[in-house]
């Protein structure tokens, strides 16, 4: 179904009116929880864009790297039980990219606009 607004722009909408017609007539901590709470309108939708593709190149990479099947959450914690074994290690081909992926993933849902991220991904 391809109704509008979209569910991303709707909460768009919410976020943008919260910081410019609700914010500014608050008290100083009110103002700051508003904030928050656009802020975290911002991250979801955010979330709902970047999050399935990403994951869907994550459980890939994760197939590939472990040469195992199973679910995002079953390969991320074999992942993580070779890393502490011992058995992957920095010079594991493709382990280091993949961690990498998956922190430029991670911020462009939660930080977009932090200078390194912007930085190394040539982001405006």
């Amino acid at each position: 179904m391809q109704d509008k607004p979209t569910p991303d722009q709707l909460l768009q909408a919410v976020a943008q009116f919260l910081r410019e017609r609700v914010m500014p007539q608050l008290d100083t901590q009110t103002a700051f929880h508003t904030r928050v709470s656009a802020n975290v309108l911002d991250i979801i939708a955010r979330q709902w864009q970047i999050a399935p593709p990403a994951e869907v190149q994550e459980l890939s990479r994760l197939q590939a790297l472990l040469d195992s099947q199973g679910t995002l959450e079953e390969l991320n914690d074999q992942l993580c039980e070779r890393i502490a074994s011992g058995e992957l290690t920095t010079s594991t081909p493709g382990l280091v990219e993949h961690l990498w992926q998956i922190t430029l993933d991670k911020l462009a849902v939660d930080q977009p606009r932090y200078e390194t991220y912007r930085r190394i991904t040539q982001q405006p």
